[in-house]
């Protein structure tokens, strides 16, 4: 089939510019042009890396390119020009991170980028980098997937091309949280934001509604990050309703509703009816699950096997939170053997903390007899050394700090009480989390200190800070534990008021609340 090399152009250009209805629009009108595409028509190669393109911005769905690119699978690549092979090659890669084979992807894109620089189109360059980016967040390699975005960023700035500026902005700007760099990172969506809020890109524009609701919820504002979730599952909803987009902003949406739920029985305290807070608990609960199921049918739909695992994962604790032991631990093991299938660590590493916090929670409880209680606590502690071996092969500081919370509480908890190894843990824990830090996994590492401090006692920690016993600990390190030791008492003599403590201390209420959270795990005012 003759193929339309001015069409291609057309097609090309409004990628660049990111002209989706106009793109959108073309293809479904030209169709006959490149269905079917054979691989010695003319820039066979460019025309499916094209379409590839426009797959990722949502047209159509993966079925479709695959069955585009079935008759290039036993093709003599030695029949095709250098520049088709290579957008051939490109076209593979994105398939195989399409289906979750992350590796198999970094390596084609290895070979892309080392033959294609002076062979393919500075905007297919862009595309590479951009690709290899998301195939090395994939793997939890965020370091990596920084300098291929920032690659990607700097053609797209040397092309003088805005809107590809701005689409890299979104994943540098999730690149750059992780690494705590908030006020970077949020300024970097106002620009892609801007820049991309009249082009139609529907999913980078759900995709900035949703990365504003992780970062606010890493703040520990809900409410607000619940807002933006529900922004973006609309955005995405409107044209894409089974896009696995949607489905992520879905199971963002349940997670963070979980987390308000959690919230609930600690304003018990202030005089508000505990049965009634338990009522909207479980509400809140069934919500969340209602959301998650959601999620589920669209990953299931997709074949995204490591979506599947979120929801498992999240379901699993929702189920815990509920008092269901049984099936929050039949989710966790399910969660750990997709991920096993697909070699994603992240998710292993999800799966074995969960499986730590239930072997936990049963030891706790102590249900069963002592010798059950004993194997609950054993696999507790292995489970948990599993989850941290595995967060260390990613670099997710998150997973990692997450990992050595659930570590610390095993260690303290009732059968083990290894006061030396808990803190160990939670001083690890502490090192990774920043000052931003104010969400749910802080406040659990506040609990697990809070419970160090009583069990090992004070006393004990000041005498040996006064005979200069302190450890392999930095001077910063003491000065913080100090400050969470004196300003909770602070807090509590001055009526629960951050801005007294913050008069009485001469600190920055910012401060207070901070070191509040973090000694205590508690909400303040």
């Amino acid at each position: 089939m003759q193929t339309s090399i001015s069409l291609l152009r057309a097609l090309n250009a409004a990628l660049i510019r990111r002209e989706v209805r106009l793109g959108f629009a073309l293809l479904d009108r030209e169709a006959q042009q490149f269905c079917p595409l054979q691989p010695l028509d003319e820039h066979s190669g460019a025309w499916l890396l094209c379409v590839a393109q426009w797959t990722d911005l949502g047209y159509r769905n993966i079925d479709f390119l695959c069955r585009l690119a079935e008759p290039f699978t036993n093709f003599p690549r030695s029949r095709m020009r250098v520049g088709d092979h290579l957008c051939l090659r490109m076209v593979e890669a994105y398939i195989a991170f399409l289906h979750e084979d992350s590796v198999k992807a970094c390596e084609i894109f290895d070979l892309v980028l080392r033959e294609g620089p002076g062979i393919l189109e500075p905007h297919l360059l862009v595309v590479a980098h951009f690709w290899k980016c998301r195939a090395h967040r994939q793997r939890g390699q965020y370091e990596t997937a920084l300098l291929h975005i920032q690659k990607a960023k700097a053609i797209s700035i040397d092309m003088e091309a805005p809107r590809l500026v701005a689409v890299t902005n979104i994943h540098e700007s999730w690149l750059l949280f992780q690494r705590g760099q908030r006020k970077e990172a949020m300024r970097l969506l106002d620009e892609a934001q801007a820049e991309l809020s009249t082009t139609g890109h529907v999913l980078s524009l759900g995709n900035i509604e949703s990365a504003r609701g992780r970062f606010i919820r890493r703040g520990g504002e809900y409410a607000k990050a619940l807002q933006h979730f529900e922004r973006a599952i609309h955005i995405y909803g409107e044209q894409f309703p089974q896009h696995p987009n949607l489905a992520r902003a879905l199971v963002n949406a349940a997670y963070v509703k979980r987390l308000i739920a959690l919230e609930l029985p600690s304003k018990s305290s202030l005089g508000r009816a505990k049965g009634c807070d338990h009522t909207r608990f479980l509400q809140i609960c069934q919500d969340a699950l209602e959301l998650l199921r959601q999620a589920g049918d669209i990953y299931l739909r997709t074949q995204h096997q490591t979506g599947i695992g979120s929801v498992l994962v999240n379901t699993g604790y929702l189920h815990l939170d509920t008092g269901d032991i049984e099936r929050a631990a039949q989710e966790a093991g399910k969660a750990f053997e997709l991920g096993r299938e697909k070699q994603d660590n992240i998710l292993m590493a999800r799966a074995k903390t969960l499986q730590a916090t239930i072997q936990n929670d049963r030891a706790e409880e102590q249900l069963g007899e002592s010798e059950e209680t004993a194997e609950n606590a054993q696999l507790a502690r292995a489970y948990s050394e599993e989850a941290v071996s595995l967060a260390r092969l990613t670099q997710n500081s998150r997973l990692l700090a997450g990992a050595y919370v659930v570590s610390g509480a095993v260690a303290a908890n009732a059968f083990f009480r290894d006061w030396q190894a808990a803190k160990h843990f939670a001083g690890m824990a502490t090192d990774l989390l920043s000052k931003d830090d104010m969400d749910h996994l802080s406040k659990q590492l506040g609990t697990l200190k809070s419970k160090i401090l009583q069990a090992s006692g004070i006393d004990e920690m000041l005498r040996s800070w006064s005979e200069g016993i302190i450890g392999d600990k930095s001077f910063q390190q003491v000065s913080n534990e100090f400050a969470e030791l004196v300003i909770p008492k602070v807090w509590e003599r001055e009526g629960r008021k951050i801005s007294r403590v913050a008069r009485v201390l001469a600190m920055s209420p910012k401060k207070v609340r901070r070191v509040l959270i973090n000694a205590r795990g508690m909400k303040s005012d």
